[in-house]
């Protein structure tokens, strides 16, 4: 399944130029297919990078060359590290619920 660049920025509430600029970035990590038009198309292995990105730049505030680095160096790990991030911002979520129908 593929993705068009609005849709994985709307995945992300970015811009377009700025999913644009990541692909170009992480040229090699990300590796979009281009249709006959020459759009990108993103698959669900590159959306998971882009999870990663988006956790290290602008959660942790990473630099992109920062995050590159790690990327490269450990992908599995900070996929894992993401995930568990955005577990627990469902948790949160979850009990914020919780609180505001007790109250």
């Amino acid at each position: 399944m593929y993705y068009n660049i609005g849709e994985v920025a709307e995945m992300f509430t970015v811009k377009v130029s700025k999913i644009r600029f990541w692909a170009d970035e992480f040229d090699g990590i990300i590796n979009p297919q281009r249709n006959k038009k020459g759009d990108r198309l993103f698959t669900v292995d590159d959306l998971e990078t882009f999870k990663i990105i988006y956790h290290l730049v602008n959660e942790q505030g990473m630099t992109l060359d920062g995050a590159k680095k790690r990327i490269i160096d450990n992908r599995e790990g900070e996929m894992k590290n993401a995930e568990i991030v955005n577990r627990l911002e469902n948790i949160k979520s979850l009990l914020l619920e919780i609180k505001d129908l007790i109250q």
